[in-house]
């Protein structure tokens, strides 16, 4: 919506306590609650969104947007910075005072659709006539994103250090306070508390404070390698970084920067051409490298910061010291180029085989998500040990990991004649899988039955014929090229092969 001329209606001062204040009018800027229709990228979807944060436009921005009128333009760069004489405000008077909706951009949230879609959006977008003002009171100066007047920065909250149960969260560690250091340094950390410890006895309590912080994403994008991508969610990167709206990241080293220049010098004399470590796995031009969080901290830092950008519900942990990293790359004559990893506890009292999985956006759906599924059994196998993912999964864990547990278990009984007498027990040995991941999977495709007091494995041959009519050729982790040895036996003197 174009500002005018016209100033926004300040409440009369002699106005009663008890009377119910006028609504505000369109030209009133949008507050954190306030619900309305936006006009999706595509220029024809309409979605229904919430107001989260805003901030005011540039000078230019402002001007832009009213180009049709000299009048306007003017007005525009007025608003965008306070007169000499205005500059000593009382503290009763609104921060928005002589704004106009169309002076800011506001950050929104699409209802029912995940955050990884927020965005900042000018009011042109809005579809005012759907607008519904939040119900609550004035909102707290404290959440005002118009800290910058006018100048055009990123408005961002920093990464305080702040006490995390590790019990609720596993998708990417945590770790110990380091200095921080300036871009020409590669040590780009990010000092914070040491996770550990159950320090929030409220799981509710946790997770709002954790929105909270992360509601708004500080990165919009990042380039590495030959990739463009947009950022998901919210990292706590150091707060020169944070406040960047594009991050420049080695691929092979994974060190950040804000200066495109300062990237492209980098690449040109960075000695590192793979992932640092011990390459265990080689299939093609697939090849895993294996991690020790305490020998690369660094390197694990890094890239628990990079991951944290397309990471939401899980809290991020910098100490990467108890954590083994297993980064999957695709590998030519320039190098190796990291297309996603996972990571798990050197020691594990629940047994769980995998801490975070991800696989970054501009590799996804090429089936890179199963075969680290499927590496990460292997490794359980390997080790003589059944895993199971750490939990709580997300959704979208919970359906890829179905959708593997399904194709290894009905690929094995497809594979068996049926005179076989086979043990969940044995199962579980064989496939790596626990056998509570088993139970249930089988339970979901109702395949446990109750027959003379016991309960029994039933599979139907039809419902395998089925299924292997149907299935997908899926990239699955080839054994016979893995030479991981367990480490249990390499302290016994054996090496990886």
């Amino acid at each position: 919506m174009e500002p005018t001329t016209t100033s926004a209606a300040a409440p009369p001062l002699t106005e009663p306590a008890a009377t119910t204040p006028n609504p505000p009018s369109e030209d009133t800027p949008l507050t954190e609650g306030d619900t309305c229709d936006i006009l999706w990228r595509d220029g024809s979807t309409v979605l229904k969104a919430k107001v989260i944060e805003r901030r005011l436009l540039t000078t230019t921005a402002m001007a832009n947007s009213n180009s049709n009128s000299k009048q306007q333009r003017v007005v525009a760069a007025s608003l965008s910075a306070e007169p000499p004489a205005k500059k000593a405000k009382s503290e009763d008077e609104p921060l928005d005072h002589g704004r106009r909706a169309g002076d800011y951009e506001y950050y929104v949230h699409y209802v029912e659709h995940d955050r990884r879609l927020d965005e900042w959006v000018p009011l042109s977008r809005f579809q005012l006539s759907t607008l519904k003002r939040c119900p609550t009171d004035a909102q707290d100066a404290s959440h005002e994103h118009s800290a910058t007047h006018g100048s055009g920065k990123r408005h961002t909250r920093s990464a305080e250090p702040r006490k995390r149960d590790r019990r609720h969260s596993s998708e990417v560690p945590d770790g110990d306070p380091l200095a921080h250091t300036t871009e020409s340094n590669n040590h780009n950390t990010n000092p914070i508390t040491r996770g550990g410890g159950n320090f929030h006895s409220d799981l509710a309590e946790l997770e709002a404070e954790h929105h909270e912080i992360t509601k708004v994403k500080n990165i919009a994008k990042i380039c590495m390698g030959k990739y463009e991508v947009e950022a998901w969610y919210y990292s706590p990167f150091p707060a020169p970084y944070a406040q960047a709206e594009t991050l420049y990241i080695c691929e092979y080293c994974l060190k950040y920067m804000k200066n495109p220049r300062f990237f492209i010098k980098h690449c040109m004399q960075c000695p590192h051409r793979t992932p640092p470590g011990d390459e265990i796995y080689r299939e093609g031009k697939l090849s895993v490298f294996e991690l020790d969080g305490k020998e690369h901290r660094v390197y694990c830092q890094n890239l628990c910061l990079l991951a944290k950008l397309f990471l939401d519900h899980k809290t991020l942990y910098y100490d990467v010291d108890p954590f083994y990293f297993y980064v999957i790359t695709e590998v030519d004559e320039e190098g190796a180029h990291i297309v996603g990893y996972f990571s798990k506890e050197k020691m594990s009292a629940e047994e769980y085989n995998l801490a975070c999985i991800l696989t970054f956006p501009q590799y996804q759906k090429c089936g890179y998500g199963k075969f680290i599924i499927s590496l990460s059994y292997e490794l359980s196998k390997r080790e003589g040990k059944p895993g199971s993912p750490e939990k709580p999964l997300s959704d979208l864990g919970k359906i890829s990991y179905r959708s593997y547990w399904t194709h290894v278990l009905l690929t094995m009984f497809s594979e068996q004649t049926g005179n076989e007498n086979v043990q969940i027990k044995d199962i579980s040995l064989l496939t790596g899988i626990k056998t509570e991941d088993i139970i249930s999977t089988l339970q979901s495709l109702n395949m446990i039955r109750f027959w003379k007091g016991q309960h029994v494995v039933f599979v139907m041959q039809h419902v395998l014929d089925q299924y292997n009519k149907q299935k997908k050729n899926i990239r699955l982790c080839d054994s016979k090229c893995l030479t991981w040895v367990p480490h249990a036996e390499r302290k016994k003197g054996v090496r990886n092969k």
